[in-house]
């Protein structure tokens, strides 16, 4: 097989052609600022309009609810510290998960070095949080409760419709980082109570640098971003119309026969899952078997580092990753994976495989089937495993 493929979908998506096509004009035909009163601003300020509108039909919310970003990283960062500085007179307690992402996770840090109290949830052996531990984490301070839709490294789905109903009944602030799961699942922020979701367009075949805030009507939050007027005078800067007519386009395309395409998903990762196993041995599912987002598959291979993995798997033609984009230079094994149990050193096996649109039953057979020779090569290499072989 001569053609590269692509397995690292959670990492970004291409740009799809009917996405492209849609945000060119904006570059150099209505290029118009769309503050600016003439007609050229005007197009440009009706695009974002209209972007919006079709942003906040694909959840459910009202288009005044929908506020624009650079991306994932920003809208969780402004949703945590926005909460935290405009209701520290009510509390300064927030509860996340051990297993979110570094936008989320590194916020929090800062602020508690600002004095806010943080409560990290455990996870199950899933990447589940304990709905029974989380009631008992609330106090009279809490303020937030942030967590994330479905996990960026192991897919696992979080019980989201039950947090948001405890956070109602509690009367505190629900956020929940939904970057990995627009795009992939239906979402309603009224039926599943949230009050704020962060999301990037360009995990779901949309351009890069451009993401949403949606912040329920009501909810007291602070502003992230000081200077002009824009985006309502919550978030300022001259707003980068390409990137939003893009973004408005491709979620219309991806909540477009949604279910049959993740009927697709579903079917080519379990064909992947399966073979996987059926030709490694001493390999792990991480995440939850079935409740997981339709293309994610993240496995370990015991006695052997997943670098090598993924160098190997690059010179043969094929995209993946270890975990997060975000913490791909980094030499510390997944926080996600030592929070469900496993060791240094089994964590330091894994690779993630992310299916898409453009995969196909071929590929998966073909990565299986490389993957297989790659783990064979390496584990000779590995004296643990030979000792281990011996044993056996």
């Amino acid at each position: 097989m001569k053609k590269y493929i692509y397995m690292d979908n959670a990492a970004t998506t291409p740009v799809k052609q009917e996405v492209l096509d849609e945000m060119l004009p904006y570059f150099n035909v209505n290029y118009g600022n769309p503050s600016s009163i003439y007609t050229l601003g005007s197009k440009s300020k009706n695009a974002i309009s209209i972007a919006r509108e079709k942003i906040a039909k694909a959840i459910n919310a009202d288009a005044r609810e929908i506020f624009f970003t650079a991306g994932g990283s920003e809208a969780d960062n402004w949703a945590i510290k926005g909460i935290a500085y405009a209701n520290k007179n009510k509390g300064n307690h927030i509860i996340t998960s051990k297993i979110e992402h570094h936008a989320v996770l590194h916020t929090c840090q800062y602020l508690e070095k600002q004095g806010f109290r943080v409560t990290y949830l455990d996870v199950d052996q899933y990447g589940l949080i304990d709905l029974e531990q989380l009631k008992e984490a609330i106090t009279d301070d809490t303020i937030l409760i942030s967590i994330m839709f479905a996990n960026n490294e192991i897919g696992t789905i979080q019980p989201i419709k039950e947090i948001g109903e405890i956070a109602k009944e509690k009367g505190i602030y629900f956020h929940t980082d939904a970057v990995q799961a627009i795009g992939h699942i239906k979402i309603d922020v009224d039926e599943l109570n949230i009050d704020l979701l962060s999301m990037s367009a360009h995990k779901f075949y949309g351009p890069k640098g451009i993401g949403a805030l949606y912040v329920r009507r009501g909810v007291k939050i602070d502003s992230l971003i000081a200077g002009g007027g824009q985006e309502r005078n919550k978030r300022a800067g001259t707003e980068n119309v390409p990137g939003i007519v893009g973004m408005g386009k491709a979620i219309e395309l991806a909540y477009e026969n949604l279910e049959e395409k993740n009927a697709k998903l579903i079917k080519l990762r379990d064909r992947l899952i399966e073979k996987i196993f059926e030709k490694i041995d001493y390999v792990r599912l991480n995440g939850h078997p079935t409740n997981r987002l339709p293309g994610n598959v993240n496995v370990c291979f015991e006695f052997i580092e997943g670098e090598s993995i993924l160098l190997s798997l690059d010179m043969v033609g094929i995209a993946a990753s270890s975990g997060s984009a975000c913490t791909s230079g980094s030499l510390e094994p997944s926080h996600v994976l030592l929070a469900i149990g496993l060791s240094h050193e089994i964590a330091h096996g894994s690779v993630r495989l992310t299916l898409g649109d453009f995969n196909t039953e071929e590929e998966v057979d073909y990565v299986a089937e490389k993957l297989a020779e790659i783990v064979s090569r390496l584990r000779s290499m590995s004296p643990l495993y030979e000792k281990i072989k011996e044993e056996k």
